[in-house]
């Protein structure tokens, strides 16, 4: 009899990894991500699917960031300046775990030349019935127009900090939101549905990565556990 997962326990698995040149450490990376405990086919696949994504953030930094820095640490060295050292992360926080919905991003850092961090998260919310990502429009009823509602929200919310002087976005905001808008973007949490846009997108770095939250029940909005199938 198949087990109908209503909530995922999972512990972290971490990995660091060190690269040099001539001896001397020019990248770290470190990666932690989710690891589902459980025996099942659903927990399985859910945990080879972030082990996947772990050797894949592993590859990406030795590919393109290595590279970055071995430049950049030949570049000191012929200039007698302090050496550098890049740092890459890559994390996690689960953001909603029950009615058979498990949400969470992932967020990764690359610290590079002084004054230069690069933030970028992924989000994923997980059926735990069937085992397979749930796409944001199954949060709304058919035909809702969801995404105008959502990019509506997003621009109301920029006007007030923009009004209340608590952030400060591009002057062509109105048109990236629109070109900018990744339904892929979002996660679950107790309040509602969070979606995000990708640091320098739509705002200077200051502003990280904006993200929104429509609450539960507006909008159009459906309750988790009133999704569409």
């Amino acid at each position: 009899m198949r087990t109908c997962l209503t909530e995922l326990h999972t512990a972290s698995f971490a990995a660091e990894r060190e690269w040099t040149v001539e001896g001397i450490p020019v990248l770290t990376a470190s990666v932690e991500v989710p690891q589902p405990q459980g025996t099942d086919a659903v927990s399985r696949r859910i945990r080879r699917y972030y082990q996947t994504q772990c050797r894949a953030y592993l590859r990406y930094c030795q590919r393109w960031l290595l590279p970055q820095a071995e430049a950049e640490y030949r570049a000191a060295l012929a200039a007698s300046a302090p050496l550098p050292c890049f740092r890459a992360e890559l994390g996690y926080r689960v953001t909603y775990n029950e009615g058979g919905l498990w949400s969470l991003y992932t967020q990764s850092r690359e610290i590079t030349l002084p004054g230069q961090t690069l933030l970028t998260r992924r989000g994923d919310t997980w059926d735990l019935t069937a085992g397979y990502p749930i796409a944001l429009s199954a949060f709304f009823p058919a035909r809702a127009p969801w995404r105008r509602q959502l990019l509506a929200l997003a621009a109301e919310d920029i006007q007030r900090q923009e009004r209340s002087g608590v952030a400060r976005y591009d002057p062509d905001w109105r048109k990236k939101l629109r070109r900018r808008f990744n339904p892929r973007n979002y996660y679950l949490t107790d309040e509602g549905l969070t979606y995000f846009f990708p640091m320098y997108t739509i705002a200077p770095a200051a502003e990280v990565i904006p993200a929104f939250t429509l609450p539960y029940g507006q909008r159009d909005l459906l309750p988790p556990g009133e999704r569409r199938k």
